[in-house]
């Protein structure tokens, strides 16, 4: 089950005061996405100066976050309105809602931008939606409460975690057939492609491991643990040398860096309180984190390895996004 469900319920705000200040069109200028599921709101922030600059209000409990290839688009997962809402870049405002089927947890667009996938956890599903004409392409049972969804690169494959089966379901991202399932750490929550899209990072909450699946094979090659396996790992991100990845601990509020060579930790970064989401910088300079328990997004120099700051966002942040 995400930890974001319990053991708080969701309450509705009694006033929500919403502060649009859309960037302008075509300046070009990198954006960080924040989902604020309690708020039901995304911020944007300006990785130049750290600082909010707009707060769009989305759907009910936003989490998961995915641009289009243009970067023109975000795609946000509403869970509890069955949907997904479009926000168009340029305006900084939602423009529409897509559906998405039963409790989408997180997204991912196809390659060329015209499908959305997302993980429908309450009923243990995937679904493909056309998001031009917003219609339902497929919805294929997977694991038990599905979370993590990745495409791979040349846009055949579709991979989703399921936390309680411990699995990694394979579809084909065209039809959804189910083509294998492989078994990876206990309570697998993300799934991220290493840089070449050649092997596939799994994290394990629960088990406290990364399990690494080579996708010409779909097989699981190799498991490690972060730290000391109780960590609770969930996010992954890659520098594009293929140097480093980083992955966030909820429950020890920290990051770890893992030698991707080795498949060692090599070193741990103090965040705010349970990190979810995470993005890296195109540059690798600067890591962020959701600290969904502390309201604030930790922004880290890479090569120092520490939090240079703490950006204050809304109530509960979940996913991260970053636009160059």
């Amino acid at each position: 089950m995400h930890p974001a469900k319990s053991p708080w319920p969701i309450l509705a705000l009694p006033i929500l005061l919403a502060i649009v200040l859309p960037l302008p069109a075509g300046s070009g200028g990198p954006s960080l996405y924040v989902s604020n599921e309690v708020d039901n709101t995304v911020a944007v922030i300006s990785p130049q100066t750290n600082s909010v600059v707009a707060t769009i209000v989305v759907g009910r409990r936003p989490r998961g976050l995915a641009a289009s290839p243009d970067r023109r688009t975000v795609y946000v997962a509403l869970g509890q309105d069955d949907a997904l809402g479009v926000i168009d870049v340029a305006s900084g405002k939602m423009t529409r809602t897509i559906p998405a089927g039963r409790d989408p947890e997180l997204v991912v667009l196809s390659p060329d931008g015209k499908t959305a996938y997302v993980s429908n956890e309450e009923i243990a599903h995937a679904s493909a939606i056309d998001v031009a004409s917003g219609k339902v392409v497929f919805s294929t049972a997977v694991g038990v409460e599905p979370e993590g969804i990745a495409v791979t690169t040349d846009g055949k494959k579709l991979y989703v975690t399921a936390e309680t089966s411990n699995s990694v379901s394979v579809l084909d991202a065209k039809t959804g057939r189910l083509l294998r399932t492989i078994h990876v750490g206990e309570n697998p929550r993300t799934i991220a492609f290493a840089p070449g899209g050649r092997r596939a990072w799994v994290s394990a909450e629960a088990g406290g491991n990364v399990t690494i699946i080579d996708v010409a094979s779909d097989s699981a090659l190799e498991q490690f643990p972060i730290r000391d396996g109780k960590t609770k790992p969930v996010r992954i991100a890659f520098t594009a040398d293929e140097r480093w990845a980083y992955v966030t601990e909820g429950a020890a509020g920290t990051v770890s860096v893992v030698d991707m060579a080795t498949h060692r930790v090599v070193d741990s970064i103090a965040v705010g309180r349970r990190p979810w989401g995470m993005a890296l910088s195109p540059d690798g300079r600067r890591l962020y984190t959701a600290d969904g328990r502390s309201n604030t997004v930790s922004v880290i120099d890479t090569e120092v390895r520490k939090v240079i700051m703490a950006i204050p966002v809304g109530d509960r942040p979940n996913d991260l996004l970053y636009l160059p």
